[in-house]
């Protein structure tokens, strides 16, 4: 009975022949449709009567087979929606033991056939899961399974979590074992099954400093920390001591909290002042001593030994209270300083063997001529004359490295040049040629420089990261500024309480947020933060220019003698003697952002009026920044290669020369205007007043290279000479610094100081646009101010 209707009921096509014709269907169900009259007919018809147009004329055959063929159908029909579960299972409806078919109850749901007579079964038709008389077969299901609900033939899942049984916001998932649901996890910040969950008492661990209160919040770190105590400072969970907050300092003058008593250290006094920082008083020539006595301890609080002329290092030869530089004759010796050929040693008969101009008393090569006087080992017996320059034990014919200490003597590339004074290590070039000057040999340079730092990549220990310093503190070969782990403690930067001092147990005893390794040191250069000028690089911690590079800026040119400078009070001063070619004193020290402060002096008895000035950004002697400030306007007496005409004033210049030190360079560092190829003008005073003798000028210099940001202020005492406002450049990434001078002799720099400093001072970043701000952070402190 079944099989026959369901091969009819999936056939594909159906033919039904009228007359000659013959038409084709889709299926059993087209033909059904056009020919409904049939189906609503007696089955015993012998021919209907009428029948719709277009429809097939059925022959008696055709009757009698689907007469049949849609009774079956029928029963099929009424089967199917009375008993889902049986229709996977229609296609082998051979009863199990149990006289059930498969699929007619749920899986795993019991089912029974209860005992009639076979006629009844016969005729009964299927109804599963109901006993009903009459029906066939008679199917008795079993209860549905644990976690569902049902008739036994057809059950669902229990819907448990409609009820809402987990905590709020927590997830429901249906289980097959009792209570038939999970809840997943309590939201953050509490704790509990899912179903019953409670805000986790964080504060109980004493998250936040002593006495500062702690109290629940709803998103991380889930809890909230009150105001650090009085006189403290931090975000509550670490406080340090900060008495800065009950402004200690002189006005205008920056405070920086310090770890140890009394927690504090004043930053310089403004222009035109000196002293602690807390007590400030007139100091006429800025360098860094009062005219007068100060209330206070420190040496900068000690009465100027020579008020009228800058001596930052208070030089006293004689040790008559009286500062060499405001005496005519230092030593006593009868002879004035300017013809003395030994000023600070006394010898009233200036002898001078080698005629180098330095007398006998003074000259560490008292036979050698060694006018610059150079002794790089510091043993007291010039270059010239010490068959030992740099002091490693190896004598200089047998040194490959004569003036840079190397007792290993590595030589990589057998060039006879030793690695660490060779330009490309790697490389053969005994001739060491440099035609830039940028410390890399011709053979092996390239102008390869992703970051634009002045490093080509080959040599460069962050290629892609500008970093002019090439600061790497762990000395792992990777810089600072490209280093995940700069200390290599095993702790991510990010994290780590002191990223470059090696401290992975990140012990805190004072909970000030700083590791107890670095917190007061935290570079571990051996110099307190509070004293250090780079208290976050482990190379510089004071401003220095004793080991400093002389750069000859026309090395070819015969109108005037180099440079020769001198320096003084341990590297934070440099005097130059003579009316010179353009030359550089450039000290090792490099670094990205700057502070660089300094003063100026000319005495009157040089009687020019040319250019004095101070470098920062030193990347070659063909790529650096300068100041330059001219007392009065003139042609440069050389015409050739061009004419170059300045004017009175101070200035500042961007120099990226393509020849490099010479003629050409020489007439554009004169020249006011750009030069196409040589130099690039940035800023120029409008007033074009020119500097005058005897008379000390303080500048302040600040460069940013990250938003290419330079700004330059200059005082006469605590009077504004001229300011630039904000410039901004970004051709140099950092460098080194050093001093300038062009054609003027008799010029002191004094108190020179530098320090490290990405920071923006609070009132430059307010002048900043909305852009700019977005990449830096203010500081605490100001600058114009």
């Amino acid at each position: 009975m079944f099989f026959p209707a369901i091969v009819v009921f999936f056939a594909t096509q159906a033919i039904v022949a009228a007359g000659s014709e013959e038409r084709q269907y889709g299926d059993l169900q087209d033909w059904y449709l056009n020919n409904i009259h049939i189906a609503n007919s007696n089955y015993n018809y012998s021919e209907p009567e009428v029948f719709r147009p277009g429809m097939d004329k059925p022959i008696r055959q055709c009757d009698e087979r689907y007469g049949k063929l849609f009774k079956e159908v029928e029963f099929l029909r009424n089967l199917m929606s009375k008993c889902t579960g049986c229709v996977g299972k229609l296609s082998n409806p051979a009863p199990n033991a149990d006289g059930c078919f498969p699929g007619a109850c749920y899986k795993d749901v019991p089912c029974t056939v209860p005992s009639v007579t076979l006629a009844i079964r016969r005729r009964a038709s299927l109804e599963c899961g109901v006993i009903r008389e009459g029906d066939f077969p008679y199917y008795e299901s079993g209860s549905c399974p644990a976690g569902y609900e049902g008739n036994g033939t057809v059950c669902n899942q229990l819907d448990v979590c409609a009820k809402k049984p987990c905590y709020r916001g927590v997830d429901c998932q249906w289980i097959k074992d009792s209570p038939y649901y999970k809840c997943g996890s309590c939201p953050s910040g509490y704790g509990g099954d899912g179903r019953n969950c409670k805000k986790v008492d964080f504060c109980a661990k004493q998250p936040c400093f002593p006495n500062v209160n702690c109290s629940w919040k709803d998103s991380a770190p889930y809890f909230k920390c009150g105001s650090c105590p009085a006189g403290y400072a931090g975000d509550g969970i670490s406080c340090g001591r900060n008495p800065c907050l009950q402004n200690p300092c002189f006005k205008g003058v920056s405070c920086q909290k310090k770890a140890v008593d009394p927690y504090f250290s004043c930053g310089p006094c403004p222009p035109g002042l000196a002293g602690n920082g807390i007590v400030c008083g007139k100091d006429s020539d800025s360098d860094g001593y009062p005219d007068e006595e100060l209330n206070c301890k420190e040496p900068t609080c000690t009465r100027d030994n020579c008020k009228v002329q800058p001596n930052s290092g208070q030089e006293d030869t004689n040790r008559n209270g009286i500062g060499d530089a405001c005496e005519d004759d230092i030593d006593s010796d009868g002879v004035k300083n300017d013809v003395d050929n030994c000023p600070k040693t006394f010898n009233p008969r200036q002898k001078d063997s080698d005629g180098d101009g330095v007398g006998d008393e003074c000259d560490n090569c008292a036979r050698v001529k060694n006018t610059n006087q150079m002794d790089t080992d510091r043993d007291g017996m010039g270059d010239s004359c010490d068959d030992d320059i740099d002091g490693d034990g190896k004598r200089n014919s047998a040194d490959n490295c004569p003036k840079a200490y190397n007792p290993k003597q590595e030589d990589s590339d057998r060039d006879g040049v030793g690695d660490l004074c060779d330009n490309c290590p790697k490389r053969y070039n005994p001739k060491q040629k440099d035609s830039d000057g940028d410390e890399v040999g011709d053979v092996c340079s390239s102008k390869s420089d992703s970051d634009g730092d002045g490093r080509q990549d080959d040599r460069d220990n962050c290629p892609y990261v500008a970093n002019a310093g090439q600061l790497d503190t762990d000395k792992d070969g990777v810089g600072d500024a490209c280093d995940p782990d700069k200390d290599n403690d095993g702790v991510p930067n990010k994290v780590d309480n002191c990223e470059l001092r090696w401290n992975p147990n990140q012990a805190d005893r004072d909970r000030d947020g700083l590791g107890d390794v670095c917190d007061t040191d935290f570079d571990g250069d051996g110099a307190e933060d509070w004293r250090d000028n780079c208290p976050r690089n482990g190379q510089i911690r004071r401003s220095d220019f004793s080991n400093f590079s002389r750069v000859a800026l026309d090395p070819e040119g015969t109108s005037q003698r180099d440079p020769e400078w001198e320096v003084l009070n341990n590297g934070a001063e440099i005097f130059q003697k003579h009316n010179s070619d353009p030359g550089l004193a450039i000290g090792n020290d490099k670094v990205e952002g700057l502070d660089f402060e300094g003063t100026f002096f000319v005495k009157s008895a040089a009687r020019d009026d040319d250019f004095v000035g101070f470098v920062f950004g030193y990347v070659s002697n063909r790529k650096f920044y300068f100041a330059s400030w001219k007392r009065e306007e003139q042609t440069y007496w050389k015409s050739h290669p061009f004419e170059a005409t300045a004017t009175a004033g101070v200035l500042l210049k961007l120099v990226n020369s393509q020849t490099g030190p010479g003629t050409m360079l020489r007439n554009s560092l004169w020249n006011d205007a750009s030069k196409q190829g040589q130099t690039k003008l940035l800023w120029q005073d409008r007033a074009k007043k020119g500097w005058q003798f005897n008379t000390a000028y303080r500048w302040k210099l600040l460069h940013r290279p990250e938003i290419g940001l330079i700004r330059f202020r200059l005082f006469r005492g605590q009077v504004l000479e001229a300011d630039s406002g904000n410039l901004f450049d970004f051709t140099i990434k950092g460098g080194r610094m050093g001093v300038y001078c062009f054609s003027q002799a008799l010029i002191t720099w004094s108190n020179l100081k530098y320090s490290c400093n990405d920071e923006i001072p609070r009132d430059i970043y307010s002048q900043l646009s909305p852009e700019t701000r977005r990449k830096v952070k203010p500081s605490n402190n100001n600058w114009l101010s």
